[in-house]
């Protein structure tokens, strides 16, 4: 079996940078990567970063929609 990583969110539904990380099975240099190129997930700068829940479900949607549509070739 894989090692299970406990995911700690704030009473508002609100991850620091390492928890969204385990969430999204990232690390957090690549979710650190993927902010500075604007292809991650929605997050707010509070003196330090934060993610909500939603909006990493959202963008774990998006991102599942876009990598279905690829075609595969045999």
């Amino acid at each position: 079996m894989g090692k299970s990583m406990e995911v700690m969110f704030y009473p508002d539904n609100r991850l620091d940078t390492g928890n969204a990380a385990n969430y999204l099975g990232l690390s957090v240099k690549t979710l650190a990567m993927m902010r500075c190129n604007g292809t991650g997930p929605k997050f707010i700068k509070r003196g330090r970063i934060f993610y909500f829940r939603e909006d990493l479900d959202e963008w774990l949607l998006q991102e599942g929609k876009r990598s279905s549509t690829a075609s595969r070739t045999s």
